[in-house]
């Protein structure tokens, strides 16, 4: 192996998260590279290490709910300061048994504040190591800034001070930093885009025909996306797009008793499931889809290239979904339904103007999870061959 990296990562509602940190994290094992995936989120479902990946699961903590104003524990119950101090050990633990060359934390200091806890430590340890680990930030294209400008300053402040530089998972010729975070141009010297984290390589949709003629609706994990289901049911029970079959995903997140409403007395031809593994492939082959619009689902959108209707979730402070769904309506590539606008009728007018019409495509840089690797591949090498440097960080690598 030509290096060893250390990935942290915490998803507190949804799965979103985690599945960019694997798509990053497969792609550095393609590069030669040992990665340890730490998460501190609900377990995946299903095997995860595959050759020289390998996953560390903290002691779960997620969001109570959309507010995310209060975190639980495996217990269910908030969490105090006895998980807080397991958590912190297992993930310095981890630290010091990986003993990586270089460390990348996902979200922080954009986002997870909650746990600084956990994540100040393992800074310190990486920046005490001798040699010392180089420390990125894996951040998606867009971030929910803070109000207050001293939050911006304190977010400014520990990325000159603590990271070498911030990996932005996004194409700046459709979207820079800076449309969701005002303070970026005092970090631009940190700042690497690398394209979007997508699939390149999805599989040949081959002989198999599910999926054709489909309305496809799906939510991600399902977490909070309990309304948009059933509004879409109530949308196909009042006639729309009555013709075709419909297809209801509902995400293994969802909660039971949520599911099992859904499920009782579905019109015809109307199908309630948790989970496709050939997601994408139903994607390629529906007459349209109906979607929230976080950061994986629109890649899958925008590489299925067909027709597609969102609507953001955009409970609380949640700008993220919104601002990516307004840029793509702009361009024509999908239409967009607000969710503080969703009823049945609003939903059933979106499907069928977008499915009058011929889908349009935009051309997006999707290759940002083996560039990264790459890009952290050559880091490690030239740490490697230089003599150890403490200043933060030398000339800019080359992607």
């Amino acid at each position: 192996m030509s290096g060893s990296i250390l990935f942290y990562v915490q998803h507190l509602l949804g799965i979103g998260h985690l599945q960019r940190a694997f798509r990053l994290a497969h792609a550095m094992t393609q590069e030669g590279l040992l990665v340890t995936v730490v998460s501190g989120g609900v377990p995946p479902a299903g095997p995860v290490c595959a050759g020289s990946l390998r996953f560390h699961q903290l002691p779960p903590i997620r969001a109570q709910d959309a507010t995310f104003r209060v975190l639980i524990g495996p217990d269910g119950r908030p969490i105090d300061g006895r998980l807080r101090e397991v958590r912190r050990n297992a993930l310095l633990a981890s630290f010091h048994a990986t003993r990586p060359d270089l460390l990348v934390i996902e979200a922080f200091p954009f986002g997870r504040r909650a746990f600084r806890f956990e994540i100040e430590p393992l800074i310190v340890a990486a920046r005490s190591r001798r040699p010392r680990a180089q420390v990125l930030c894996s951040v998606r294209d867009i971030v929910v800034a803070p109000r207050e400008a001293s939050r911006l300053r304190e977010i400014v402040d520990c990325v000159r001070n603590e990271f070498d530089y911030v990996l932005v998972h996004g194409d700046p010729c459709f979207l820079t930093l800076d449309a969701s975070f005002s303070a970026a141009s005092k970090i631009s010297d940190r700042l690497i885009y690398t394209g979007y984290v997508g699939d390149e390589h999805q599989a040949d949709e081959g002989e198999e025909k599910a999926g054709v003629d489909e309305v496809l609706v799906s939510v991600g994990g399902g977490a909070v996306g309990g309304t948009l289901l059933s509004t879409a049911l109530e949308a196909r029970r009042r006639g729309c797009l009555a013709g075709l079959t419909w297809r209801l995903l509902a995400g293994p997140n969802l909660p039971e008793q949520e599911f099992r409403a859904l499920a009782q007395a579905l019109p015809e031809n109307v199908f309630l499931e948790r989970y496709r593994a050939d997601f994408r492939q139903l994607l390629r082959r529906c007459s349209v889809s109906v979607s929230q619009a976080g950061y994986n689902t629109v890649l899958d959108i925008l590489a299925a290239g067909g027709r597609a209707v969102v609507v953001p979730f955009a409970s609380e402070r949640e700008t993220e979904q919104q601002l990516r769904a307004e840029r793509l309506a702009a361009a024509g590539v999908l239409e967009m339904v607000p969710e503080g606008q969703l009823t049945p009728a609003r939903l059933a007018q979106a499907l069928e103007r977008t499915i009058a019409r011929d889908p349009q495509r935009i051309s997006i840089d999707m290759g940002g999870a083996g560039r990264s690797a790459r890009l952290i591949a050559s880091m490690i090498r030239r740490a490697g061959a230089d003599a150890p440097s403490e200043i933060l960080p030398r000339d800019r690598p080359a992607l």
